[in-house]
Order: structure tokens, then sequence, then C-alpha cells
């Protein structure tokens, strides 16, 4: 404290040696005296340690013309305020509770010197520099400057304005500063106000708080009402930032509120409410701005406003509690400061009596007019026209119990309550600092501090640290930032039927460092001023129904915008700004874009009327080639049976009939088995066919050769062992390649979803387009054969014409394949299968109808015909 005794001291030295002429001639005078002393309202009390305070005990101050042809006068205030004084003596009452409690600073007496700032900042910086310097008119110079400071801490100031500029001196020689109702989020900045504390929630949890009662009932689209000073502004600033960072909610217009009664700006601001869309209007004021904002929403008659009050007018502006405003601020919700209970206080205050101070006593004249303005009258001598004006004079024994006034309502003490706490936080960190033991304390070689020789900056230390609890039960202590553990009340303004009106607690919003903001409300006991009595619904746009997305309106806030439905395969089912998610691969969005369904599944399904028709024609064309080998069976001893290759025509009706049943695997939902046989059984049923046929071909054309002088040699090369292994070796190459297939890549069941967004077409993949390609080419090569030995050979004699059976038959068979192969490229999913199955079954009905059909007719319609005789006579019909 030495160092901050030195700097006002050495202040003092300068002014004396500039402005006095009595002087001694010394550099360094035994003496110094204040230039000037401020003359402001204060109340005072001794004490071995002094507690300043700064309270707003007058409304509004005058100060002269500064001409500077005289000595300006000290400026003057008036209008006094009742709540401004009773927060002082709320001080005055805890300092004194403080010195009758034995447990805490015991023998120590805690003294006061209280200053009344008159809403003013010049006047609150004046008493403020008063508190740090002391009023003493000499000051005798020692060779050390030891002892205690005039002031060990102030409990003040009310206003942000106020509390930022003098916190910004005090923090220079860190005094510590710890206010009741200074709340703008600035002060918690530590690097600018190192020594500001407060007993009030900064406006940055009040903000957050707003927002919570916001989200609580839907409110997206609010107006804003601030003040053109620290509070109103850095609020401003918090509202949009926190509203822009949680998307709770959009300000629909932000309206600063003359200091003045400006009547032009008032309409204006009045006629954006009335246009604007926003049913909510938060207002981050004092109750001098609504005062003269709301008679002029009284002259324009401005209703179905729900009002949202921050803490400067929400418990506070009775004035505003009248039949003729209520209609319009009925129902209002508001953030207040935390109620609590002083007991003892009302007992306190009703000690107050002028005939019981000394008339030099420093508070006489504040306990004076307070009794002025209570009872209506005035101590002698009375101004001037007073008496005569029927004015009554005080005599200072007039009843203050049975006076009905709001000084004496304790039922909702808020700011007094945080002045009490604010004094007991600076009197348990004096007793947390005198409890210290010595070689055990916080400061260098750990030592402790006394009060002989108490720095500022060493009880700012233990007012970081302070933890205690009020008799009200609240716990307070400091975060880093100087801010009090936050909690508010939230209160409504309830208009009774008999014109009466009642502020009364409706819930809580509390702050936890693990849980956020916390908001309790009942709101049965809330009043609504609205007919349906139920909260008023303010947004911008509606929210989009399910089905639909936000598109942000061009140029406006995001909380206005338009309803877009959802795009093919998105839904949403609430509103967001995130737009429509999409729906899972499985999955589509149903007609009302609203939820996801499974897609549709599509295959070449048993019960489909195109798996019917093919699955029916494959068992027609089995049975056809078990009824036509029965008849072969049963004449296998006639001659036009004997002379075509019995055996090879056998095994032809089998492969034949496996064609036939190769198509069903084509039909039905695809799995890994069928996929995997479909081809290969088709693959080796046709090749066993077609090799039967070409070894017919090859039979024909080589007994045709033995037929002719020195060609018996042939036939030794077309046995029946030699035919049979033919067929077997060429099938065998088949069945190699389809195995080369399935090992390598093999076809497998596949989701396809390209061909339609909302279905799903099971399909089998091949899986190697090239084993495929292979399979085709090898069953195209051995028909090419066939059909190219049997066009050869068309032209023999009548015993040998089968071969133009043979000719005809590879003349349908290779012209299906050959129109398969771009039909099947360009057919989408099950119509792949389709005509594959389709290629499968003509091909086989061309085999059958054209190899065995003119046989089965000569052998039922035309037995006759079926001799070795018209064999070889009439084998042109054939």
């Amino acid at each position: 404290m030495s160092s901050f005794l030195q700097s006002n001291l050495l202040l003092f030295i300068v002014q004396y040696s500039y402005f006095s002429h009595t002087i001694p001639s010394s550099l360094f005078p035994s003496s110094c005296q204040l230039q000037e002393q401020f003359h402001i309202n204060r109340m005072q009390k001794s004490g071995e340690v002094i507690l300043g305070g700064l309270f707003p005990v007058h409304f509004f101050s005058s100060i002269s013309d500064l001409l500077f042809t005289s000595q300006p006068e000290q400026p003057t205030c008036h209008s006094f305020n009742v709540q401004g004084f009773r927060l002082a003596q709320t001080m005055a009452f805890a300092i004194d509770e403080i010195n009758n409690n034995s447990s805490l600073l015991p023998n120590v007496t805690l003294g006061y010197t209280l200053y009344d700032n008159c809403a003013e900042l010049g006047i609150g910086f004046r008493g403020a520099l008063s508190l740090v310097s002391g009023q003493e008119e000499q000051i005798i110079l020692h060779n050390t400057c030891a002892g205690n400071p005039p002031v060990v801490g102030i409990v003040g100031d009310s206003s942000s304005t106020r509390s930022i500029a003098i916190s910004s001196i005090l923090g220079l020689y860190r005094v510590p500063m710890v206010s009741y109702f200074a709340t703008c989020s600035c002060l918690s900045d530590r690097q600018k106000y190192p020594s500001f504390f407060r007993t009030i929630p900064s406006d940055a949890f009040q903000v957050r708080a707003m927002i919570q009662i916001l989200k609580h009932f839907g409110w997206t689209w609010a107006g804003l009402l601030i003040t053109d000073d620290d509070y109103g502004l850095h609020a401003a600033r918090s509202l949009q930032s926190e509203l822009s960072v949680s998307g709770e909610g959009c300000l629909a217009y932000i309206e600063v509120l003359p200091t003045d009664k400006d009547t032009d700006e008032l309409r204006r601001i009045v006629d954006v409410m009335k246009k604007s869309t926003a049913h909510v209007v938060i207002a981050f004021v004092f109750e001098t701005h609504m005062i003269n904002l709301m008679e002029e929403i009284e002259r324009q008659n401005v209703t179905g406003l729900q009002w949202l009050a921050s803490e400067g007018w929400t418990a506070t502006a009775a004035v505003l509690q009248t039949p003729q405003l209520m209609p319009y601020l009925g129902g209002t919700l508001g953030i207040a400061i935390r109620r609590g209970e002083i007991p003892g206080l009302r007992e306190f205050l009703l000690q107050i009596r002028p005939d019981l101070l000394d008339s030099n006593s420093y508070g006489k004249t504040m306990v004076n007019e307070f009794w002025e303005f209570t009872f209506k009258c005035r101590f002698a001598p009375a101004p001037a026209g007073w008496v005569e004006g029927g004015g009554a004079l005080c005599t200072g024994q007039e009843d203050l119990e049975n006076l009905n006034t709001e000084f004496l309502d304790i039922s909702n003490l808020r700011p007094e309550y945080n002045v009490y706490k604010a004094v007991y936080a600076l009197a348990y960190s004096l007793d947390d600092m005198l409890q210290c033991k010595p070689g055990r304390g916080p400061f260098s070689g750990h030592s402790c501090a006394t009060l002989q020789s108490l720095e500022p900056w060493q009880l700012v230390y233990y007012l970081e640290r302070v933890n205690f609890t009020t008799p009200f039960g609240d716990q307070v202590s400091f975060d880093e930032n100087g801010d009090v553990v936050p909690i508010y009340d939230v209160m409504n303004w309830l208009w009774l039927p008999g014109g009466s009106t009642k502020v009364h607690n409706v819930g809580e919003v509390k702050g936890s460092a693990f849980k956020g903001e916390e908001i309790l409300l009942d709101e049965d006991k809330i009043f609504w001023n609205f007919n349906s009595k139920k909260p008023v619904r303010s947004v911008c746009s509606e929210s989009c129904p399910p089905g639909t997305h936000m598109v942000r309106k061009k140029g406006e806030p995001k909380c206005c915008f338009d309803c877009i439905p959802c795009s093919d395969g998105k839904v949403s089912n609430i509103s967001n700004s995130l737009g429509c998610t999409s729906c899972p691969e499985d999955f589509w969005s149903n007609p009302q874009r609203d939820h996801c369904v499974p897609k549709k599944t599509e295959f070449l399904s048993y019960h489909g009327p195109l798996g019917i028709c093919l699955t029916a024609t494959s068992l027609l064309g089995t049975c056809t080639c078990a009824v036509v080998l029965g008849i072969f069976i049963y004449h296998h001893k006639t001659p036009i049976i004997r002379a075509n290759n019995s055996e090879l025509s056998f095994q032809l009706l089998l492969s034949l009939k496996l064609c036939f049943l190769c198509s069903l695997l084509f039909i039905g939902r695809p799995r890994m088995w069928t996929c995997q046989l479909r081809h290969a059984a088709f693959g080796i049923s046709f090749v066993l066919c077609v090799s039967c046929i070409l070894v017919k071909t090859m039979v024909v054309l080589a007994v045709f050769k033995a037929s002719k002088p020195g060609g018996g040699t042939s036939l030794k090369w077309f046995g029946a062992m030699q035919q049979r292994g033919t067929v077997l070796f060429l099938t065998a190459i088949q069945a190699a390649i389809c195995t080369a297939w399935l090992v390598s890549a093999s076809p497998s069941p596949h989701k396809n979803t390209q061909y339609h967004n909302d279905k799903i077409v099971y399909e089998c993949a091949v899986g190697s387009p090239f084993g495929f390609a292979v399979l085709l080419g090898y069953i195209g090569m051995l028909a090419f054969l066939s059909f190219l030995i049997a066009f050869l050979v068309r032209n023999l004699p009548d015993s040998f014409n089968e071969a133009k059976l043979i000719t005809f038959s590879m003349l349908i068979f290779c012209a299906v394949w050959v129109a398969f192969v771009p039909v099947y490229i360009s057919s989408p999913g099950n119509y792949a299968d389709a005509v594959e199955a389709f290629a499968i079954l003509a091909s086989s009905f061309g085999l059958l109808i054209t190899l065995f059909g003119p046989k089965c007719y000569i052998i039922l319609l035309k037995p006759e015909l079926n001799t070795k005789k018209a064999i070889m006579g009439r084998g042109a019909e054939l």
C-alpha cells in the first residue's frame, strides 16, 4: 500500500508547488494539503479498517456553467432515490452486523465511508478518488508511508459505465472493487480490470438466460431494444453472438432507445415494432428509458407483444406497473437479480431518525432528505413559500414504522442482497488474511499480510479465493474473471382482476460449469396477457412440415426461410437447416418424403406373368422331350429310328431335356448357387446337344464316303465307341471352361440400383464377361461346324437326307443366338434373364421340332411310311 500512498502524495506535492504561495523553499516540504475537497454527500463511520461505498442516492445532478471566470461550483444532486438510500443503509447494516459477530473479524472494527454518486459518472469518479486518497485537509509527511490505506476496498458502483471508468483507474493500483449491479460482460476482462469483482451475474450469463427462455417457449423471432451505453451495447453484441452460435433464434430488429424524450425517434421505433412480425420484444434498458417508450406505445395502442425484460427493470420498475400501462406490459417475463433475505434489516432501517444525528454528522443531509421525501415535509428553515402553500414542517418525530412505504418493504431484496454479499465478501477476505500464520503465507518468503502493512493486491489475492455461505443459503465465490456463481430469478408481471399488479417469481436460471444454463419454470403460475391465455407464437417462418427442408430467404436472417420439398431418395422428418438426408442404400423415400421405406425388389419371379410363361414353356418342352423319348423307345426297332442313329437320338433328346430344365435356373431370386449353376448348366447342356448333332452330321458324311469304292475304312473311325468319345470330349472342354470361369471370377448375386433409383433389381453378375464370351463362343463354334457340314452334305442321296433337317435346325439355332447377343446386352435387369431363358427355350424348341418333328409325324400319323422300302425310296419327303 506504500507505493499507492506515495503516488497520491506525489500528486498532492505537485499540486501544492504549482498553486500554493506558502510553500517552503525546500524541495520536499514536511507537509502538503489538498488543493480542493470534493463536496459530495456521504455517510461515514469510523473504524480500524474502512470500507468504501458508492450508491445512487439521487437520480440527477446539475453542474454549473464552466466559464472559468470564477471558481467552478461543486455539482449539486436532486431527485432523491429511496432505493439508492436503502442500498447505502444495507451496507451500513452489514458492517454493524459484522462488528457484532465475534466469529468474523474478531478484535477488528470495520468502518465505512459511503458516497452518493448521483447516478453521474463525474461525481462517482470524484467519490472513488476521494475514497482511495482520503479527505484529510493536511497530510504530514514522514520518513516512511506506512499504515492503513484510506479504504481497503470499495463496494460499487451500480452502473457498468461508471464501474468501467473507476475500475480502470483503481485497477492500476489493484484496489479491490466489488460491484453489486454492474453487469457488463466487458468487466470480466481480467487484463483491463484486474481488481474488479461483482456479486451480480455478468450480462453474458443474463443473455444466455434470456436465450434459455426463448428456447423454452419456442420463440425464435424477437426484437431487441437497448440503451446507448455499455450496458445495452455489450448486451446486444453478446445476444447476437450467442444466438449466432447456438442457432436458437434471430433478431428481427435492434433499436437504441433515446436517453431523452425524443418524440420523433420514439415514434419511429414504435412504428418498427408495429410493422415487425416479431411478437416478442427483449428490452435491455432501464425504467427511465421504458417510461418514455411506453407513453408512445400507449398513444399508438400497440398490444399483442410479449415483453422479455432485463434485470435493469424487471423487479424495480414500479412506475411502469400502473393501470394505464398494464394492458401493454401485463404478462412481462423478466430476468431479476436473485432475491435474498436479510434478517434484522427492517429493524435497522427503523432506527433511522434525523433527531438522533448531530447537525455536523456525516449523513445528516441524506437522512434529512429521506425524511422529507418520505413524510412530504420540510425541515426548518423551509423553502420560501412552502409553509404558505400548505406544506408541513418536519419534526423528526414522525412515526416511520406505521408508514406503508417501499423503503421498509424487505420482501423483495435484490440489489440490497448483492450489497450485503459484497460487504461480507470483503469481510471474509480480510478475516482469511488475518488468520494467516507467519511462515505459511502465500506471499514472497511465505510471508503474511497485516493491517499495518497492507497492500491492495494482497486483499485481491484473498478475494479471488473467498468462499462462504449467506444466512439465506447462497454460496458466494468468484471465478477467475471475478464473476460470482450465476443465478437469476425469472419474474412475471401479474395483472390482477382489480387492476392491481404483482411481480411474482415463476422460476430460476442457474449457471453450472458442467451443465451450462439450467432453467426451471412453473408455467402454471405464469400470467399471459393474451386472449388465449397461452404463450404467444413468435417465429419468422413456421417450421417446415415433414418432407420439406428450409431454404433461407435471400437477404433475411436465417430464421426466415421457405420450405422446399425434398428430392427423390431424401427425407426430412424434422425441421432443420441441414436440409434433407439421403436414405440408406436399400431404402427410398416414401411419397410424403418424411421417412425412408425399403426399396421395391425386382427379379424374374415365378409369380410374375413373364416368369409363369417361361416356367410353363420350360416344363412343356421338358414334357415334350419325354414324350418324344418315349415314342422313340417304344418304336426303337422301326426302320426310321434305326436308320437315324438311335443312340445319338436318345442322347440328343436327353440333352434337350436338360436345356429346357436349365432355363428354370434363370427364374427366381438370384442366389449364389443358382448364379453359379445357371450358366454352367446352360453351357454344358447345349454343348452336349450340339455335340450330338455334330457327331450325327459327321456320321452321315462318313456313311456317304463308305458307300463309294475304297471308302469302307472311313466308318471304322465313327463306330459307337468313337461317337460316344467324341461327344464326351467336346462336352468336357465346355466343362473345363465353366470350371475355370467359376474358379477365377464366379458369377454372384448383385443388387443393381442403376436402372431404377426406387427399386433394387436382383441379378446375377457374370463375374467375368470374358468367361461368358468363351462359353458362348464355344457353343457357337460347334453349332457353326454342325451347320457347315450339314450344309455340305444336304444334297446326298435320299437315304442320307437327315442332313437337310440338321442344316435347318442349325440355321434356326444360330439365328436365335446371333439375335440373342445384342438383345441381351441392351436388356436391363431381370429382362436380361428373361431374354437368355427365352433364347434357351426358343433354340431348344427349334432343335426339337426340326429334328424330331418329321420322325414323330411318320411314326404316329404315317406308319405306312415307316418301312425300310419306303425310307429308301421316299427319303426326299423327309
